[in-house]
């Protein structure tokens, strides 16, 4: 009889065991899962505040520049291929530059891009469904490269979606341009043909629709929008 209870208590002390070591392998499995939840949520959370794709970047300091104006041809010329390829935090987008309607623009904004006037600044004005801005050194809408150059469109251009020209204040007449640039985002801007011509996005629009979605009140950004650095492609 004695030995049948000790073989009793084995046998109930081997159950136990053995439901120790599944509740034991049960909690583990349930705090990897959690693990990769937390994992995949934060994740999410990076993504969120990243802006759909635009990343989180500090405001540059304001920077003075006094350029004298390139001469004609000196970096493009009337007809040449060119591309400015324009990196920014929120993605890449390249400008193909129109040299045969607007050379003389075209030629001061190439020479701005190799300068690296561009680098470092930011797109300081987004209206969504209109256009973005910026080539702004003092990042306020204020400043300039120290030059400007006059060179009227085409008398029958039209600012569609894409297109990138010459920002000017009211008083300039048309044609003259600094270094502030913008691209519209818009169908038909509707504007009249008063804005230097510079050229056309042919790739990485989706960088421009990025920055167009960050467009806040006052025709201002929600967040800074960096242009990381400005080269030039010929051919």
């Amino acid at each position: 009889m004695e030995g049948k209870v000790d073989r009793r208590l084995y046998i109930l002390a081997g159950f136990a065991l053995v439901a120790i070591a599944v509740v034991a392998a049960v909690l583990i499995s349930r705090s990897g899962g959690d693990d990769g939840d937390s994992t995949s949520a934060s994740g999410g959370d990076s993504t969120t505040a990243s802006s759909g794709g635009c990343k989180e970047v500090e405001a540059p300091e304001p920077k003075k520049v006094q350029l004298d104006a390139p001469e004609e041809g000196q970096v493009v010329e009337k007809g040449d291929e060119a591309t400015v390829v324009m990196e920014t935090s929120c993605g890449t987008f390249e400008i193909a530059l129109d040299t045969e309607r607007a050379p003389k623009t075209a030629n001061s904004f190439a020479y701005l891009a190799e300068e690296g006037f561009y680098d470092d600044t930011i797109f300081h004005r987004v209206v969504p469904g209109f256009v973005i801005q910026g080539g702004d050194p003092l990042g306020t809408g204020t400043g300039g490269p120290g030059y400007s150059v006059d060179e009227k469109p085409p008398p029958s251009l039209s600012y569609t979606k894409g297109l990138v020209a010459m920002a000017k204040s009211s008083a300039d007449p048309p044609g003259r341009s600094g270094s502030q640039f913008y691209v519209v985002t818009s169908p038909d801007a509707g504007l009249p043909a008063e804005y230097a011509l510079v050229g056309k996005v042919t790739r990485g629009y989706d960088a421009v629709e990025r920055i167009e979605k960050l467009g806040g009140p006052e025709e201002k950004p929600k967040q800074t929008v960096l242009i990381e650095q400005a080269t030039v492609e010929k051919g």
